[in-house]
């Protein structure tokens, strides 16, 4: 227990989320149609499909992921101290979560599952307009629950944020729940992603339960999470909903950057410039890890902004959803300090 509260006061972000392996493949239309996937849809799985789609797979890249995950991968490579909660199996995709993302200098020490559903994994099909489309088998990742969460770890964490996915399965929601209660009282930034708009229409009142409860000050969401959110077609009158919630609300707008609000206060932030489109797979969770870092280290608004569209103009522009650089390195060129 001592190493673990010695490990806990080192870390700025602490990130909650479903632990998946993600198997990354090009694809074309074809394809995707001769397996009956929607293209750039989240389709959930079970086991026997996802074996199905192993086995039919097409030259992958096999990498940790997760949504959660990826972003405090990318809150680590800011240089920004982070750690991770999430659950994994003890078999071999499991093993290999846990020694990647260690290998980026996140702190992770769930304990795997010995027994149930294997470690979960997401099928990523990338066309060649960089559109993904992701088939998850979310395993033993929705099986996290309120004993894995680290009490000490909540605590010392400046930011904790969780991810919307998680909200599938009912020990996971408690877990997430739990975190979020922990981190409010000790005084600590919480922060949600709606993570993909068929997750907020299933969950969309308990979404917005979350916030007006406060167990929730900020919230990630891009154009069509928050159009889904409130359910209106304009874009000015769920922006108009959000900052009525109380929240800190940030929303990303793909090439025209991303939209702050908090109150009555506003802010614009372009989006970085890029050479060439190649995957968009982790753009939201790279530019929320940008913001994060900013959150954690005291930085404006559009600084945060600018730190999380640098990111995710990074991720867009090659194949994966972990960044090829160090992201601190690429802030600084860039005249961003953290």
């Amino acid at each position: 227990m001592n190493s673990r509260g010695a490990m806990s006061t080192t870390v700025e972000v602490l990130g909650l989320g479903n632990s998946l392996v993600d198997i990354l493949a090009y694809a074309d239309d074809d394809y995707l149609s001769a397996q009956e996937m929607l293209k750039g849809a989240m389709n959930l799985i079970d086991e026997d499909r996802a074996e199905a789609l192993y086995a039919a797979r097409v030259d992958p890249r096999v990498i940790s992921g997760g949504s959660a995950a990826n972003t405090i991968v990318g809150v680590a490579s800011f240089g920004v101290p982070a750690a991770y909660i999430g659950k994994v199996k003890r078999d071999p995709l499991g093993a290999a979560f846990a020694d990647d993302i260690r290998s980026t200098g996140v702190k992770f020490s769930t304990a795997p599952a010995e027994h149930g559903p294997s470690t979960g994994r997401c099928f990523i099909y990338v066309t060649p307009d960089g559109e993904r489309t992701m088939n998850t088998y979310l395993g033993a990742s929705s099986y996290l629950a309120p004993p894995d969460v680290d009490e000490a770890l909540v605590k010392a964490a400046k930011v904790v944020y969780l991810e919307g996915y998680m909200w599938d399965r009912p020990a996971a929601k408690t877990a997430f729940q739990k975190a979020g209660e922990i981190a409010r009282a000790a005084g600590r930034r919480v922060a949600l992603t709606l993570s993909d708009s068929f997750c907020v229409d299933r969950f969309r009142g308990e979404f917005i339960d979350l916030m007006r409860s406060k167990t929730v000050d900020t919230i990630f969401a891009n154009t069509d999470e928050i159009l889904s959110l409130y359910e209106t077609p304009h874009f000015d009158e769920a922006l108009d909903d959000l900052r009525a919630e109380g929240v800190l609300g940030i929303v990303t707008r793909s090439e025209k950057g991303c939209v702050v609000v908090d109150g009555d206060r506003t802010w614009e932030v372009p989006a970085f410039p890029i050479a060439k489109l190649i995957d968009t797979t982790g753009a939201g969770d790279m530019f929320a890890a940008g913001f994060l870092a900013g959150l954690a280290r005291d930085r404006d608004m559009i600084t945060c902004g600018r730190l999380g569209a640098l990111a995710a103009a990074e991720i867009i522009q090659h194949l994966g959803a972990r960044p090829n650089v160090s992201l601190g390195e690429l802030a600084r060129e860039n005249g961003l300090v953290l």
